[in-house]
């Protein structure tokens, strides 16, 4: 189940870098994580659903490669986004 639009709302009004922004780094890192928490939250519940699991593990890839992308940018940045939403990386 996709992200509702209420949710999408407020995940992009925390993070965004001015009004009308929706796809810089920070928005969509913080838009992928709160997805790979509620697939997450499924998985629990379903443990052979093996479709929402390699979805899943696309996900995981594809902030980390964001992560990689915004640290080389901008180091201050990705600091403060990996210490808001609790990430565990370097």
């Amino acid at each position: 189940m996709p992200l509702t639009k209420e949710v999408k709302e407020t995940v992009i009004g925390k993070y965004h870098r001015h009004d009308s922004d929706t796809g810089s780094p920070e928005v969509q890192i913080a838009l992928l994580t709160k997805r790979i928490l509620q697939l997450t939250e499924h998985l629990r519940s379903n443990k052979h659903d093996e479709s929402s699991r390699r979805g899943l593990l696309k996900l995981v890839g594809q902030r980390r490669r964001l992560l990689v992308y915004l640290r080389s940018k901008d180091i201050a940045t990705y600091q403060a986004i990996v210490e808001q939403l609790s990430l565990r990386y370097r």
